[in-house]
């Protein structure tokens, strides 16, 4: 699974899920998305790196064929039936814990698709037809550990692989308004716009230290599983990559809707 001279590099995406309800709406957000899957184009896999699996130490789908994990409660019945078949890829899996050695790789077959996968696969990539694994994210680790081995996962963009991150830069459910969802807390609305920034200007490092932004950092980011996906989108950026913002909004008060590409869009790769 090495790149050739005809294998263009694939971009980077991060997702800002929100909701699970967003697999079934239709609103800025989700189409956002299917503009970032029509940009990125159809890669010859999919490595995702979602907020809502947390193993003691670094783990990788590995399965033939991996279940959709319905991770949350209570939502209509119509979310609940809702299923991604894609194929899993084990050689992928294997490809993963190549890049990562030595650190060691768990080749899982329990875990499958959780809803920070699925729910935005089925708006950028609906046909479920491009084998895709999932990345958990050590729960032991910090920051700057994520972000690199995010940097060690890059030379899989040269390689047809599309990494896809899927988070939420600010993630404080707890003091979400649910009566004004077209909202944003001055603290989040800060906070938001001092990562973005730094995405925009490529200083990781900002993205890293963000607690050292004091007091709207630890509201934004109260418990950090959901702002780690950004870090290895970051760490397997390349310098020259150029940035789309595909969304920048927050909604409830605290929840960003950040979405966004790194690198080149690839409008023809299904020779791939």
């Amino acid at each position: 699974m090495t790149s050739t001279p005809s294998s263009p590099r694939m971009p980077v995406i991060f997702f800002g899920h929100g909701s699970p309800m967003n697999a079934l709406d239709d609103n800025r957000a989700t189409r956002a998305w299917a503009a970032l899957g029509a940009a990125a184009a159809k890669p010859r896999a999919i490595l995702m790196i979602s907020a809502h699996w947390l193993p003691r130490g670094v783990a990788v789908t590995a399965m033939d064929a991996p279940r959709t994990i319905h991770d949350f409660g209570a939502f209509p019945a119509a979310l609940f039936a809702q299923r991604y078949p894609a194929p899993g890829d084990p050689a992928l899996a294997r490809r993963i814990a190549e890049l990562l050695a030595p650190e060691p790789v768990t080749l899982d077959q329990t875990w499958g698709f959780d809803h920070g996968t699925w729910s935005v696969l089925l708006k950028a990539y609906p046909n479920a037809d491009i084998p895709v694994v999932q990345l958990g994210l050590d729960r032991t680790r910090d920051a700057r550990a994520h972000y690199e081995l995010g940097r060690a996962l890059r030379p899989l963009r040269d390689e047809g692989v599309l990494i896809a991150a899927s988070g939420n830069v600010v993630h404080n459910l707890g003091a979400m308004d649910w009566r004004a969802r077209d909202s944003a807390y001055d603290w989040a609305q800060s906070f938001n716009d001092y990562i973005a920034d730094a995405i925009v200007a490529n200083r990781p490092e900002d993205a890293i230290r963000f607690m050292e932004q004091g007091a709207m950092a630890e509201r934004s980011v109260p418990s950090p599983d959901h702002y780690w996906p950004l870090l290895y989108a970051l760490g397997a950026r390349h310098a020259d990559d150029p940035v789309r913002l595909e969304t920048n909004f927050l909604e409830h008060g605290s929840l960003s809707m950040l979405s966004f590409m790194l690198g080149e869009p690839v409008p023809a790769l299904e020779a791939v």
